[in-house]
């Protein structure tokens, strides 16, 4: 068991080298990995069954002890990247199914790797649990609304469909995984270090199956969608982070909520992008997915060595004042 903790510990840290290398790989190998793409939900729902494993009703507590920055963290992540990514396609005259699958990710809950990028960027890391696992909950209802809302103006959108999806593909899978570890609570808490290798697993997979069968278009559209998924990410950090500062939350809060603003659950994009649109709109959750494991690390181990810092700074200062 501790070989396989070691490995999904290895698999974790490394996250962002297997979805790109697999990326890679997928897009010059389509053969070896379009089989992947019908799997896409079953795969998310695997990843999300994970999730509910290792939420407690603890998680949800913040909603007591801090409702005001969960509140914002919450209405943040349900605001700032559905709109930013209905201003990038209009702004970039993005083709339909393009424009449709960049806000379809802008309106996804955010992803569960936001909880490790604020841990590591030493924020409030038990808020942002309790806002991904809010978000989360909140998704069957606001990420169908939202992309009818925005999307609806490129390509037709049955957010009834959608509904029923997301609650079968997230909510079940979740509501399974918190009642497997009320039940068995000692044997998932042995487990549960092992989950890491599940995730990257399901989500390098979903990554390679979009990209294998997205190839030719990828290389006709894939440096406009880069830049938008880029920008779109980028932005979705700043405007977090401003917002929380702007209402003077700790910064700790600070750090948590742009980094739950920023990184979406690119996953049940995809997903739902091959379920109800041309498979080309699950391009940018794909790239996503590649993109912010790569610029949540980035800022998180910035902000880390930062507090470091400070904190070796005040502990240097408080050695000078007593001595």
């Amino acid at each position: 068991m501790k070989t396989l903790e070691k490995i999904s510990g290895f698999a974790g840290n490394t996250f962002a080298v297997w979805v790109i290398v697999f990326a890679i790989l997928s897009y010059f190998m389509p053969g070896g990995f379009a089989w992947i793409a019908p799997h896409v939900s079953l795969l998310l729902g695997i990843i999300m069954f994970g999730m509910g494993l290792t939420l407690s009703f603890n998680d949800f507590k913040g909603v007591v002890k801090t409702p005001k920055s969960v509140l914002i963290g919450v209405i943040a992540q349900y605001t700032i990247m559905p709109l930013l990514a209905y201003l990038l396609a209009i702004t970039f005259q993005l083709p339909a199914e393009v424009a449709v699958g960049v806000i379809l990710v802008g309106c996804c809950p955010g992803g569960t790797a936001s909880n490790v990028m604020t841990f590591l960027a030493k924020g409030n890391t038990a808020l942002s649990v309790t806002i991904t696992a809010i978000s989360t909950l909140l998704a069957p209802i606001l990420t169908p609304a939202l992309t009818l809302l925005l999307a609806s103006k490129w390509l037709p959108v049955s957010a009834g469909d959608m509904f029923i999806s997301i609650v079968k593909i997230v909510l079940v899978p979740i509501a399974l995984g918190i009642v497997i570890r009320l039940l068995f609570r000692k044997q998932v808490e042995k487990s549960v270090k092992a989950l890491p290798l599940v995730s990257v697993i399901g989500i390098v997979a979903v990554a390679a199956g979009v990209v294998a069968v997205n190839n030719t278009a990828i290389a006709e559209t894939g440096l406009l969608i880069l830049a938008v998924v880029v920008l779109h990410n980028v932005l979705g950090l700043l405007v977090g982070y401003l917002l929380a500062k702007v209402l003077k939350l700790d910064f700790r809060d600070q750090k948590a909520i742009s980094i739950e603003v920023g990184m979406q659950n690119s996953g049940l994009g995809s997903s739902l992008a091959l379920l109800y649109f041309a498979p080309i709109a699950a391009v940018p959750s794909a790239i996503f997915s590649v993109w912010h494991n790569i610029s949540g690390p980035i800022l998180a181990t910035w902000w880390g060595k930062r507090a470091a810092a400070k904190e070796t700074g005040t502990a240097v200062d408080s050695r000078k004042k007593i001595g």
